[in-house]
């Protein structure tokens, strides 16, 4: 009945459809398993993608030839550029999304991609032999055979569903779990855990009074994600701006003694920045209130998502709290909030590739690995179904650096550091976040992705072009000599200091108080010299001119420690005989087998003293 397969992915969330969609395009012949086909690219939680460094990451699948970015420009309601008023390393694109069109839409770029086929089961077990992974086995008995597999089993795998004291199976509500794979795994050697996630109730838009709401507006501009040419909506939907009080807390608080969460029902650990209602109001009881943000679900729906009111407590308290909020007082809700826990695989168990330790060509890619939102796990499921394809060809396998991109260094904190919690991506995070900016992620990785197979000639030709136009454009400004007498009416009307003789068009760039679009609007010979540019153009040479100190220093930061990174570890090296280290240093790198001395320093409870022994008993 089945054909022996290159890749078989297992899910078909958000990290199994990159990686899905990557291992096909790369050539391999791929299967997407999954429990059910009507929900491929399901938005399980809110209807949105990106926000504050995750507008990054998917801007970064994006770049590398992933679908992320095509299929939210298709499918959004609302775009907005977070953080516009602070430095361009934390401007951050965030879109609401119509939730039916985003599955559609993937479901519909997935079934036009060579080399991929589907099939609707769970699957049970995997076929092991001499430590290698060799396919899978289904609920309905059918054992597949595969090179590589690929599992991004996202919160099903024993999934416990809690609302109030009631408890039941289920990856998702009306989703059952799926079971067996992870008592397989436990056998094999694996070490598992649980986490918990949740969900806020659903409403009827129609009860709401948004009179009494704060409108929150898309920008102007829709700037988008994808680098390609996607085409964008004419017009946007407003989400809103309400909030909790006192009267909601209270009521909330007569649930807490049913509460799955404050019970003990739930062994899971939380997500910390995305924490429920009712942890919101117990750990931060001196707040009278807490925001809310009132987002559609889509183009042709009335449902609405209540965006910072994620809960478990029992269906009739969440309701009348609900109805305690303002504009709320007539809500009607279409489904409860609901808390939901699953099993995870610390993933100190993994190489940088993905592929386990344990089990050779076995693949972990999303929430299996502790993390915690669509955007890390598709940026996991990309990575995943790239060096899957690798593995089976006998090719390097692409890890990306922290310095290189947010993808790195997200999969170098979870394989360095591991997680007790669902991670989540921060700008914080990343310590080369001037370089790593979402503007410039396909200089930063679409040759990468060219050279690999993946990203595609026109990617490749927009990147050149744009190159090209930015050296062009910052020459231009470079070269121009400004008078007094043409600029100093502008510098007026922003209160900025005046010129007493020429300069150069790149120092009056250097102002804080002067953007590119403005200033030219201001000097219309400059205005007529870059009118061929295009607007991204434009504005990548005046990151690059305006931040140009940063950006250098930063890259000399980068080359300083990229020393270590070049240092790698014998895969054979014995920690056990090194005296000198600690027991905790020795327990935690013979754990988790670092890979260079970058990464060994970077392993939590591993101090600067312990890389220079490793150092000195590498010869170094």
């Amino acid at each position: 009945m089945f054909p022996d397969y290159d890749i078989i992915v297992v899910g078909a969330g958000h990290a199994g459809c990159e990686a899905a969609a990557a291992a096909a395009n790369l050539g391999s012949r791929t299967l997407l398993i999954t429990m059910n086909m009507q929900t491929i690219a399901q938005m399980s939680c809110n209807p949105a993608m990106g926000g504050i460094a995750k507008g990054q990451i998917v801007r970064e699948i994006d770049a590398m030839g992933g679908y992320s970015g095509i299929v939210t420009d298709q499918s959004l309601i609302q775009f907005r550029m977070l953080n516009r008023s602070k430095g361009p390393a934390m401007w951050s694109p965030r879109a609401q999304n119509d939730r039916m069109l985003f599955s559609i839409k993937w479901r519909e770029m997935l079934e036009n991609t060579p080399n991929l086929d589907f099939y609707q089961d769970m699957v049970k077990g995997l076929l092991v032999k001499d430590g290698i992974c060799s396919g899978v086995i289904t609920g309905l008995g059918h054992e597949i055979n595969a090179k590589a597999v690929v599992l991004t089993n996202g919160t099903f795998l024993n999934g416990i569903v809690h609302i109030g004291e009631k408890n039941f199976g289920g990856g998702r509500m009306a989703e059952k779990a799926a079971t067996g794979l992870t008592e397989q795994l436990v056998s094999l050697g694996f070490e598992s855990d649980r986490l918990k996630t949740g969900t806020p109730p659903r409403i009827d838009g129609r009860s709401l009074d948004y009179s009494k709401m704060e409108e929150q507006p898309g920008d102007e501009e829709i700037v988008g994600f994808s680098y390609l040419d996607t085409e964008k909506p004419k017009k946007q939907r407003s989400c809103w701006i309400t909030y909790t009080n006192q009267t909601v807390h209270d009521i909330l608080k007569t649930g807490f003694d049913r509460s799955p969460m404050f019970g003990g029902r739930i062994d899971g650990v939380g997500p910390r920045y995305c924490p429920s209602i009712e942890d919101k109001i117990n750990r931060f009881a001196e707040r009278e209130r807490h925001q809310l943000f009132i987002e559609p679900e889509g183009w042709n729906t009335v449902e609405i998502y209540v965006n910072g009111f994620s809960t478990s407590l029992p269906e009739e308290v969440q309701y009348e709290a609900l109805r305690n909020i303002v504009g709320f007082e007539n809500a009607k809700m279409f489904r409860p909030g609901y808390a939901i826990e699953y099993d995870f695989f610390p993933p100190t168990q993994l190489k940088y590739s993905l592929e386990t330790k344990r089990l050779q060509n076995l693949f972990f890619a999303g929430q299996i690995n502790g993390t915690t939102g669509y955007e890390e796990a598709a940026c996991q499921g990309l990575m995943a179904g790239i060096n899957a394809n690798q593995k089976i060809r006998n090719l390097d396998p692409l890890i990306l650096k922290r310095s290189e991109a947010y993808i790195g260094v997200l999969i170098d904190d979870l394989i360095s550091k591991g997680t007790d919690e669902p991670y989540r991506m921060f700008t914080s995070r990343a310590e080369f976040r001037t370089l790593l900016r979402q503007d410039n992620a396909d200089l930063r990785l679409t040759e990468l992705s060219y050279r690999l197979g993946l990203a595609s000639q026109e990617r490749m030709d927009k990147v050149i072009e744009k190159r090209s136009d930015v050296e062009k454009i910052k020459a231009i400004i470079s070269e121009m000599a400004v008078e007094p007498g043409e600029i100093n009416p502008y510098f007026s009307s922003i209160n900025s200091s005046l010129i007493t003789e020429k300069q150069k068009a790149q120092k009056i760039l250097l102002r804080p108080d002067v953007g590119l679009p403005a200033f030219t609007d201001a000097l219309p010979r400059l205005k007529e010299e870059l009118k061929t540019f295009s607007k991204n153009s434009l504005e990548q040479a005046s990151i690059q001119v305006k931040y140009d100190v940063y950006i250098e220093k930063e890259k000399e930061l980068v080359q300083r420690m990229s020393q270590l990174e070049e240092l790698e570890i014998p895969e054979t090296f014995d920690y056990k005989k090194i005296a000198s280290l600690g027991n905790e240093a020795r327990e935690k790198l013979t754990r988790i087998q670092p890979r260079t001395l970058g990464q060994a320093s970077r392993i939590s409870g591993i101090n600067p003293s312990d890389v220079q022994i490793l150092m000195v008993f590498m010869g170094r």
